[in-house]
């Protein structure tokens, strides 16, 4: 496994090759991620240590997505057994995939009680006068509170040292702590590209969130707006973790992979 270096409109190019890839197989792309929310969701009902397990699954479940793409991208059909790729690969990558999963969860509650220390209470999501809706004075209000930005700071980096890491685990055989050195390196040595990559998933949001208000707006408001304001995040969030995979392939040359991938 070597590093590679790849130009920074590259990042660009894994925002278009997400989407194609998706488009290929829509319905299952966006049932396994759907299945993983749903999952999260059930155990996150359960006090604390739900939440806790919910969290330590997320590298797992991106590489079950990250499998899953590659399906899509050989033209099969990702079945639902592919959500659970990390598990299915011999019990010392199982055990791997667990560690790098404590790991996770560590990390990120670490940054929430960063976040907590500076005060980084909810923000309101009804105003004095009993209204729902988003103002900007909220939006302003909410992007001013240093717990905010405290935690972002920190998420940063843990988000890159997590980026790469599962499927280095699981597909190269290297170790969690290990996995999270090379992918932060990875991510750092191709900022340019993931920069772009950032920008462009950015603005694929931004305009169908102005494409979507639009069509409210024609078909009566928030109501008729709600009804499908759901089902595309859900297919835009499933578009961009299929796009995760050809970030992973394009930053390492990799010279073995584990046979059971």
């Amino acid at each position: 496994m070597k590093l590679n270096i790849v130009p920074a409109r590259t990042g660009l190019q894994w925002v278009k090759l997400g989407a194609r890839t998706f488009l290929r197989q829509p319905l299952a792309m966006a049932g396994l991620f759907f299945m993983f929310m749903a999952s999260v969701s059930v155990l996150s009902l359960v006090p604390v240590i739900g939440t806790l397990i919910s969290l330590a699954l997320v590298p797992a479940a991106t590489l079950g997505l990250m499998a899953a793409t590659r399906e899509a991208q050989e033209g099969r059909f990702p079945m639902p057994t592919t959500l659970v790729t990390a598990f299915r690969g011999g019990a010392a990558r199982t055990r791997a995939m667990l560690v790098l999963g404590a790991l996770y969860a560590a990390g990120l509650m670490l940054v929430f009680g960063v976040g907590a220390l500076f005060g980084t209470e909810a923000a309101p999501v009804v105003d004095a006068a009993g209204s729902t809706e988003v103002t900007p004075e909220m939006v302003r209000e909410m992007f001013s509170r240093q717990g905010l930005w405290a935690s972002m700071l920190l998420y940063v980096p843990l988000l890159m040292a997590f980026w790469h890491a599962p499927a280095l685990v699981y597909w190269q055989g290297v170790s969690p702590v290990k996995s999270l050195f090379f992918s932060l390196l990875a991510c750092w040595s191709n900022k340019g590209a993931m920069v772009i990559y950032t920008l462009g998933w950015i603005a694929v949001f931004m305009l169908v969130g102005v494409l979507m208000s639009l069509l409210g707006a024609l078909l009566g408001g928030g109501g008729a707006l709600n009804l499908v304001l759901y089902p595309m995040v859900l297919l835009l969030a499933s578009a961009f973790h299929a796009s995760i995979w050809f970030s992973v392939r394009d930053s390492f040359v990799f010279t073995q992979e584990d046979p059971a991938a």
